[in-house]
C-alpha cells in the first residue's frame, strides 16, 4: 500500500474462485470457456472448488481449504493481506450455508479491500472481458479507522 491508501493490482492478477456447491458446475463450465484469460493470471480457491477447476480445465489452482473448513477465512486473510485482488464467487442464494457468517465476512473485507467480485455469471464476463483485466490498477483502501474517529 502506499502512502495514500492505493494498493497496486499488476496486470497479471491473483483470482479467487469459489463456488457453493450447488454452483460449482457454473463455475467449471465458466473457468473453461475463459481458459484462455485466466491462464494469463494466478489462481487459487476454496477445496473442491480449486481441485475440480484443475481437473476439468488443466489450470493450475491453488488450493485452499473447503470454505466450511476455512477455506473463505484463509481466502479473507489473504485478500486483507494484499495477497489475492480479485474474487469470482459463485454463491447460491436459495440454500443455507453451514458457514454463512464465514461468507457474509468475506464479502465484507472483499468490499472493505476494494476488490473485484462476482457473484454470478453475468458479472464475472463483464469482469473477465474488462480492458483494466489487461492493465494494472490501483484500488483505494479506504482509512476506516480515521472515518470512525472523525464522526
Amino acid at each position: 500500500m502506499d502512502e495514500q491508501g492505493k494498493w497496486k493490482i499488476n496486470k497479471q492478477k491473483r483470482i479467487a474462485l469459489i463456488a457453493h456447491d450447488n454452483r460449482k458446475k457454473d463455475l467449471i463450465q465458466w473457468a473453461r470457456e475463459n481458459k484462455d484469460k485466466l491462464s494469463k493470471h494466478f489462481l487459487c480457491g476454496t477445496g473442491n472448488t480449486a481441485r475440480l477447476i484443475s481437473k476439468e480445465t488443466g489450470l493450475q489452482v491453488i488450493a485452499f481449504n473447503s470454505g466450511p473448513l476455512g477455506g473463505d477465512q484463509q481466502i479473507g486473510a489473504r485478500i486483507a493481506e494484499g495477497d489475492i485482488d480479485f474474487m469470482i464467487f459463485f454463491w447460491d442464494p436459495l440454500s443455507a450455508q453451514p458457514h454463512d457468517p464465514d461468507v457474509k465476512a468475506l464479502l465484507r473485507i472483499a468490499v472493505l479491500y476494494d476488490i473485484p467480485v462476482a457473484t454470478n455469471r453475468a458479472t464475472a464476463d463483464f469482469l473477465i472481458s474488462s480492458p483494466l483485466m489487461e492493465e494494472e490498477y490501483f484500488r483505494k483502501i479506504m482509512d476506516y479507522n480515521n472515518s470512525m474517529t472523525n464522526l
